[in-house]
C-alpha cells in the first residue's frame, strides 16, 4: 500500500465514522419529536423508517462540516500519536503534502453536500411534505390561520381551504406600483387552481387614484406564479428555502421574506459546502501536535477554531438575510476568513 493510499483511507474512514455518528445523533433527536405522532397516524415502523429516510439528506447536509472537522482531527491525531508525521517529515514529506493527500476525501464530501443541497434535499423535502399531508387524519386537521405572502408587487392575505393547497378563501390582494404605493385592492371569497393558473371567483375591485373606483366580475385569471405546493408549505409553517425557490422568489414568484434573504440563500447554496474544506484547513495544524509536549492543546485549539467558524458563519448569514450586510459578503466572509486563518497557522507551524 502506498503512502498516499494509506493516508486517504485513514482520512476516509475517520470522516465517514464521524459523519455516521453525527447523523445518527441528529436522526435520533429528530425521531424523538415525531415518532409518537407517526405511530398515532397508524403508519407503524414502516412510517418511521420512511420518515427517517426522507430526512436523511438534510441531516447529512447539516452534519457534513462537523464530520470533516472531527474526522480530520482524528486522522491527524492518529498520525501524530504514532509519530508517523515525524517520520514522514524526516523523509522530506511536509505537512502541506499530507494535507493535499487528505484533500480528495474532504472534496468528495463537499461535492456530496453540494449535490444534496441543490438536487436531492429539495426533492425529499417535497416528498416528505406531500406524504405527511396525505397521512394527516381528517379529524386531526387543524383550522389553518390566514397566510400572508408576496407575488411580485402583490401582497396577498388568504386562508388555505383544502389540504392539497389548490384553493384559497377570503382572498385579499393589494396591488402596488414599482414604488410600493397601493394601486388596487381585490377581494374575493375564493381562489382556485385549475392546473395551470389561479382564478378568482366573484372578485370585487377597489382602484385607488384621484378617486376610488369600484368594480366586480364573475371570475378572473389571477397568477401562474403560485403553486399548490407553495400554499401547502405556507400552511404547514415550513421554513426551509431551496435555491430554486429563492431564485423563483427573486424573479417575482412567491416570497414571504425580504429580497436580501433570498439573495443570501442563493449565495449560501454554493458557500455552505465550502465549510468542509475550511474545516480541513483548520484541522491540518493538528498533524504537528506533539502529545508528549502538550500537543493536546493544539488539537483543542483546532477544534475551537472549527466551532468558532460555525458561529461566525451563522452570524454573517443572519446579517445578510436581514439586509444588514451584502449577500456575497454574508455568505463568503466566514469561509474566506477562517480558510486564511488555517493556512496562516499551518505556514507558521510548518515554516
Amino acid at each position: 500500500m502506498t503512502l498516499g493510499l494509506y493516508l486517504a483511507r485513514l482520512m476516509a474512514t475517520r470522516v465517514l465514522a464521524a459523519l455516521a455518528v453525527l447523523v445518527g445523533v441528529l436522526q435520533i433527536l429528530d425521531l424523538l419529536e415525531v415518532t409518537t405522532e407517526i405511530l398515532d397516524r397508524k403508519l407503524g415502523a414502516a412510517g418511521v423508517a420512511y420518515y427517517a429516510l426522507l430526512r436523511l439528506p438534510r441531516l447529512i447536509e447539516q452534519a457534513a462540516p462537523l464530520a470533516a472537522l472531527a474526522g480530520s482531527l482524528f486522522a491527524f491525531a492518529k498520525l501524530a500519536g504514532d509519530s508517523a508525521v515525524t517520520a514522514m517529515r524526516s523523509t522530506g514529506i511536509s505537512v502541506y503534502r499530507i494535507t493535499l493527500t487528505a484533500l480528495p476525501v474532504v472534496l468528495a464530501l463537499t461535492l456530496t453536500q453540494l449535490a444534496i443541497g441543490l438536487v436531492v434535499a429539495p426533492r425529499t423535502d417535497s416528498a416528505l411534505s406531500a406524504w405527511w399531508q396525505a397521512n394527516t387524519p381528517p379529524e386531526t386537521t387543524r383550522e389553518v390561520d390566514p397566510i400572508t405572502f408576496r407575488i411580485g408587487e402583490q401582497v396577498v392575505v388568504a386562508t388555505p381551504r383544502d389540504p392539497d393547497g389548490r384553493s384559497l378563501e377570503k382572498v385579499t390582494i393589494y396591488q402596488r406600483d414599482a414604488r410600493g404605493r397601493l394601486e388596487q385592492r381585490i377581494n374575493a371569497p375564493t381562489a382556485v387552481f385549475d392546473g395551470e393558473s389561479w382564478r378568482l371567483i366573484d372578485p370585487k375591485f377597489e382602484t385607488v387614484g384621484a378617486s376610488v373606483a369600484e368594480g366586480s366580475a364573475t371570475q378572473m385569471d389571477w397568477t401562474q406564479r403560485l403553486r399548490p405546493s407553495d400554499v401547502r408549505a405556507l400552511a404547514a409553517g415550513e421554513t426551509t428555502v431551496t435555491p430554486a425557490e429563492a431564485k423563483r422568489a427573486l424573479g417575482g414568484g412567491l416570497s414571504i421574506r425580504p429580497r436580501s434573504f433570498y439573495d443570501t440563500q442563493l449565495q449560501r447554496a454554493w458557500a455552505a459546502p465550502m465549510a468542509c474544506l475550511v474545516m480541513l484547513l483548520l484541522a491540518a495544524p493538528g498533524a504537528l501536535a506533539n502529545f508528549r509536549g502538550g500537543g493536546t492543546t493544539l488539537m483543542v485549539q483546532c477544534l475551537a477554531a472549527g466551532l468558532l467558524f460555525l458561529v461566525f458563519d451563522g452570524a454573517f448569514t443572519a446579517l445578510g438575510e436581514s439586509g444588514a450586510a451584502p449577500p456575497v459578503l454574508a455568505a463568503w466572509a466566514a469561509p474566506a476568513m477562517f480558510a486564511a486563518l488555517g493556512v496562516t497557522a499551518l505556514v507558521y507551524l510548518e515554516g
